[in-house]
């Protein structure tokens, strides 16, 4: 079963843009497929393309980077005849395959774009860890494209509802909502995507298996397995705390207001500051989605971003649900049963508000929110799920979302957000169970339509 990556498109403009002036930096986490994309997209793009493998390479290409790379034709020689390929100039394409085990070979990317003869996609992850590029110059000769699981379109394309998603793009245009027959099918198949999540193998298992959770569940755990191990090979200083960190991601997002709690792990001398290294690499390894607060959002998020308040969601929401339950009570399905249905005795929140994280974050956003305590109450009074924005210098306006996992709910915080920095927001948004409503500067959208907006 072949899933169709909307980043394909992409590959298709840098090779279109650069022209072999650049090479391209796939990232993204473990097992999201950024390997499956680069080979096929070498198969089907050029007449050649040879895929070097840096978890299983030969000691003898390892060897090629030190000793050939100042001659050029012995250096792509070597490659041709270890991998049994012709290479053809400007028509080949070499594959550097988990570059992060090998850093030498990002290194090498300056001198082998201004060769010319072929071109080249990097995939790894942890790529900016400082272990991994402790000792190169980094090349400037890269464009970087980051990669994320299956997003909601996929998955549903994936599943054949081809017709549904263009039923959904439709409605979405012309700010109608779906007629409720459909929108119920709509949000089942939402539901779907957030047990089953968007890591591919995942979703295959899931088709080719009658949409059967458990077994889309046992491919999930063993990817939760390799991020472990990953952890289990980070600096000795923090490494301990990174995994600390990661085994209690459900923990701080069933809370109220899901942000991080250093005190649950760490009750000692637990500060933002001592933790700076274990959160550059869950960001960094694309585990994690990590959301900050902004105190002032009138001037620019990044600006006012707060590195000391800050919340963490899963970067799959399919890995979330089989972390934070036993396999026992997966292997029931009762527990995907009552998800499936809503009769779940749990914050259900949790698992909305980390998918719409994920959505945003397959779109390209970074993810910022906003909040206001009260210290009389010792509660927020005002709190803003995400925070979008057009990115604009001279116009800046604000898109304030908020995320509601239940029909019946109040909207308290989005007023007084609009209230207060009103000039600045543009629209508003609510993403809720029901369907599509539009009133003045707010859309109330369903979760199955955020793949459609701009």
């Amino acid at each position: 079963m072949e899933i169709n990556r909307k980043d394909y498109q992409k590959l298709l403009k840098w090779k279109k843009e650069t022209q072999g002036q650049k090479a391209l930096l796939i990232e993204g986490a473990r097992r999201i497929g950024k390997s499956t994309l680069a080979e096929k997209f070498g198969e089907r793009e050029y007449k050649s393309c040879i895929v070097i493998d840096f978890n299983k390479v030969s000691k003898r290409i390892k060897d090629n980077f030190d000793e050939n790379l100042n001659n050029p034709d012995i250096f792509f020689q070597t490659i041709s005849l270890e991998y049994n390929k012709p290479l053809y100039k400007r028509d080949s394409l070499i594959v550097f395959d988990e570059i992060q085990k090998f850093p030498k070979a990002r290194e090498a990317i300056k001198y082998l774009v201004a060769d010319g003869r072929y071109d080249y996609i990097e995939t790894g992850s942890l790529i900016s860890i400082k272990e991994n590029v402790r000792d190169i110059t980094i090349p400037s000769e890269e464009r970087k494209l980051k990669m994320y699981p299956c997003d909601f379109e996929e998955f549903a394309d994936a599943l054949g509802e081809r017709i549904l998603l263009g039923y959904i793009k439709e409605c979405w245009q012309k700010k109608e909502p779906l007629d409720q027959k459909f929108h119920a099918k709509a949000m089942r198949l939402f539901r779907e995507y957030m047990l089953v999540g968007g890591m591919p193998q995942s979703i295959v298992t899931y088709a080719e298996n009658n949409r059967d959770f458990t077994a889309s569940d046992v491919e999930k755990r063993d990817i939760l397995e390799l991020y472990r191990d990953d952890i289990k090979k980070a600096a000795v200083r923090y490494k301990s705390k990174i995994s600390a960190l990661f085994e209690n991601i459900p923990g701080y997002l069933s809370t109220h207001e899901k942000k991080v709690n250093l005190a649950a792990i760490d009750s000692g001398s637990a500060t933002f500051e001592r933790y700076d290294d274990p959160f550059f690499w869950l960001d960094d390894s694309m585990i994690c989605n990590l959301c900050y607060k902004c105190n002032d959002p009138t001037v620019g998020f990044a600006l006012n971003k707060n590195d000391s308040r800050l919340k963490c969601y899963m970067g799959d929401t399919g890995l979330l649900v089989s972390l934070a339950f036993s396999e026992n009570a997966i292997a029931s399905t009762r527990l995907y049963h009552a998800i499936m249905e809503g009769r779940l005795s749990l914050n259900e929140g949790m698992l909305y508000e980390n998918i719409i994280a994920q959505m945003l974050r397959c779109k390209g956003k970074k993810l910022y929110f906003y909040n206001e305590y009260d210290e009389k109450s010792h509660r927020n009074k005002m709190e803003v799920d995400f925070l979008l924005s057009n990115e604009s210098k001279t116009n800046f306006k604000i898109f304030p979302v908020e995320v509601k996992s239940s029909k019946n709910y109040t909207t308290s915080s989005l007023t007084l957000f609009r209230e207060k920095f009103g000039k600045k927001i543009e629209t508003s948004y609510i993403i809720h169970p029901k369907s599509l409503q539009i009133e003045e500067n707010l859309i109330k959208l369903p979760p199955y339509m955020i793949w459609c907006m701009e």
